[in-house]
Parts: structure tokens; sequence; C-alpha cells
């Protein structure tokens, strides 16, 4: 008789006090997750039945195995791809596999270096329109504002003159509408039986299809224009797979459409608020970003000169991230069995990672709750290497990391050139949803 297979797993928080505080986790897991990860170290388990397990960590080895050296033992949970592909389609976010890999290869030159300096001009002119008459005089809450304002930038940097002011409007109504429900799918799945009778998951199901519409009608009025556009979807309607050299079908392309508008605007919009307000609360560096921007802006007009030569203002926003990793959470699930962090662990176990508690761990980080952007300049930069994930890592990297990067430098930039932030709020509150949203986040702009 065949011996049993052994399977071993790191401490256990006892599922009665995970359940007796599952409500207050589902609002907000973060203080609880620094509360166990202190008690039972940084990798624990929760045990969820006979066989199954749940584990999160914020160790570096497990979060460097999981999504470098094993990636192809680990692909993205069912929570991640069954609810978010139910209502944005089967893009990059939401695939994996073959099918994953496939369309990674047919994107990735849509998002190279060049062609996204292309897209700078365009950049940088949503921006300016956007962010030339803030409210002044006066604290308000500034997501409201970056979110409208990397929305815009998604959709002209996709779309360029293609869409009208009032459809534009319309998909982000949606899109914002949409994730709202999709979190408490996520958050409530006993409550899902609920969602269905009461008709609110034909609802927002109907409301992903008057999107979906909407991007049809954009793509076959494109493609039947002999225009050029220089944007985004030019570029997307360009590509053509390896193997046929046919390009996407119309609904893969609505897919990937879809994917891009919510990773690529409430990411940013997040980070974009995290930065006004350490800008606001520390007007030193403020001060110091301020003047960066105006040599630069002496020594070259060139939109990418003056980015690439922005290293301070770039340092302030990967410090803004590490503090606040606008994705501040992900989970894999192993394929088949593995050995991870000494832990002999059966296939199909959910692993969690906390990228947030990562970039604060107190054994990796010095005065990890500190606003400190110099950690990110010179020499000091690669003691950041293995420990810092804003955009995630390995293949799964995030594919629109050069197009992030653009969009906050030149915002971060034109806000500080254009006014001087300021706020009273001491501290900020998040709210972890698929995303790590501000919470009444208050600054003051006050024109120079």
């Amino acid at each position: 008789m065949p011996n049993k297979k052994k399977y071993t797993y790191p401490s256990s928080l006892p599922l009665l006090k995970f359940f007796w505080n599952a409500e207050a986790i589902r609002k907000n897991p973060i203080p609880f997750h620094r509360e166990f990860f202190e008690r039972y170290g940084d990798t624990f388990s929760v045990r969820l039945g006979r066989k199954k397990y749940l584990m999160l960590s914020r160790d570096k080895e497990v979060v460097s195995y999981i999504l470098r050296k094993n990636h192809k033992n680990y692909y993205k949970s069912k929570i991640q791809t069954n609810f978010l592909s139910k209502y944005l389609g089967h893009g990059l976010l939401t695939i994996n596999g073959e099918q994953w890999l496939k369309q990674r290869r047919l994107i990735q030159p849509a998002f190279h270096k060049e062609k996204m300096q292309a897209l700078v001009g365009l950049m940088q002119e949503t921006i300016e329109d956007q962010l030339k008459d803030l409210l002044v005089g006066r604290e308000e809450d500034v997501f409201p504002v970056m979110n409208e304002l990397a929305f815009s930038v998604v959709g002209k940097s996709l779309f360029h003159v293609s869409i009208s002011e009032k459809r534009l409007k319309r998909l982000q109504q949606i899109i914002e509408q949409v994730q709202e429900f999709l979190v408490k799918e996520v958050r409530l799945p006993h409550k899902n039986w609920w969602f269905k009778i009461t008709g609110q998951v034909a609802k927002h199901l109907s409301l992903s299809e008057e999107s979906r519409d909407i991007l049809k009608e954009i793509i076959d009025a494109r493609k039947s224009s002999q225009d050029a556009h220089d944007d985004l979807l030019d570029m997307l309607l360009a590509t053509r797979y390896e193997d046929t050299g046919e390009p996407m079908t119309t609904a893969t392309l609505i897919d990937e459409i879809s994917i891009l508008f919510v990773a690529g605007h409430e990411t940013t919009a997040n980070a974009l608020s995290y930065i006004s307000w350490l800008l606001a609360r520390h007007p030193e560096i403020q001060e110091k970003v301020r003047s960066e921007v105006c040599q630069v802006q002496q020594e070259t007009e060139n939109p990418i000169e003056q980015i690439n030569k922005l290293t301070y203002t770039k340092a302030v926003i990967d410090e803004s991230m590490r503090l606040y990793p606008p994705a501040w959470i992900t989970d894999r699930e192993n394929l088949e069995d593995d050995n991870l962090a000494g832990y002999t662990i059966r296939k199909d176990t959910l692993v969690g990672i906390s990228f947030y508690e990562l970039h604060r761990h107190p054994e990796y980080w010095k005065n990890p709750d500190v606003f400190i952007p110099e950690r990110f300049l010179g020499e000091d930069k690669k003691e950041t290497a293995g420990i810092y994930y804003p955009f995630g890592a390995g293949p799964r990297l995030c594919i629109g990391l050069g197009f992030a990067v653009y969009e906050m430098v030149l915002a971060t930039a034109f806000l500080v050139r254009r006014y001087s932030l300021s706020t009273t709020q001491e501290t900020i509150e998040t709210n972890p949803l698929i995303t790590l949203k501000p919470k009444g986040v208050k600054v003051r702009f006050d024109r120079l």
C-alpha cells in the first residue's frame, strides 16, 4: 500500500478567530494582516477544511518564488479570474496559461518604450487641461480629481478624438458601478444567492454589455476609417498573432480595452492621490520636487527628456507607492503540490501576497512607516530589489508600467509647478478593495 503524502503548513490562525473577525476583516483587512503577521510569522495559514488551506505571506523569498522562480506552477486564483472575467471579459488580467502567454506576446509591442513615448504629447495635453483650473483655497477630497484625470488620460490615449466626452463619461460611470459591485461579490460570497435573486448580478452584467457596445461602435468606426490617430487603439489594431498573422477579433479587443480601462485608471488615480497628500504633508520634499522640475524645464522642453531627468520626482513617486501600493495584494493557486518556504503544500492552495506588508516590513526597510524618497536614489535604490513590487513581478509584471510612470511624473510635475499643496490631515484612511483606494484624503491647492 503506497505511503500517504504528508502535507505541512506554517503556523495556523485559528479558524474560529478568523470567523469571529470576519466582518471587520472584510471591511479593512490591513490591520488584521499586520496583527496576524506579528503573531504567527511572515507566512501563516488558515485551515478552511480537512484538505483546504489559505496562506498569506510577506516573506520576500516566498514572494520571489511564487512570482518569479516557480511562476509556472502558480496561476492567478479563481477569485481573480472568475469574478473579474464575468464583467471584464477574458483579457490579460483575467486569463492564465497558454492563452495569457499568447495575448501577452501579441499586445506587448504596443507598450514598448518607443510606442509609449509617442503618446506622451497627448498625455501631457490631457493632464494640463484637466489640472489647470483646480478648486483653490480650501481642502478638498483629492481622489475624485485624480480619478477624473486618470480616466481621461486612458480614454484619450486609447481613442484620441474618437470618443465624445459624454460617451467617455458614460464608460466611466459603468466601470465604476461594476467595480463597486464586483468588490461586494468577492468580499461577500455568502450573499451571492441574494445578489442573484434580487437582480443585482443581472443589472451589472447588463451594464457591462452596454460598455462593450460602446467600445464596439468605436472599434468598428475606426476599422472603417482611413485616418491615422497614433493612439493605443491604432497600435492594438495593428498587432498580429505570431502563428497565424491574424489580428485580434473585435470581441477579444474589447476584452483587452475593458481591462486597460479598469487596470489603467484606478491604480494611477490612487497613486496620484497618495502622492498629492504626501507632498502636502512634507513641504520640504515638495519644494525639492518643484526645484527639480523648474531646473529640468530650463534645460529642455522635450517631455521625454524631462521625464528622464526628473530623478528625485520619480523617487517621490516610488516611495509613495511603497507606502501605499495601488495594487496592495495579489493571490495565486498552485497547479501541483509544491515545497514552499520549507512546507509541503497541496495543489490548489490559495496563497495571498501582501505587497502592503512587504513594503513596510521592519526587517527589510529602515523606518518603514516614514516617507523617505532618498531610498530610491543612487546606491540606496539597489537595496529595494526583491522587496518592492508596485507593478508586480516576473512574466506578469504590469504591461502598462511605462504608461503609468509617464503619467504620474507628468502629473506630479505639473501640480507642483502650478500649485502649492497643503493639508491639515495628519493621517489618512485607506479602503483596501481590489486596489488600495484612498478614503477622504484632503488636499488644498493654492496657485503659485
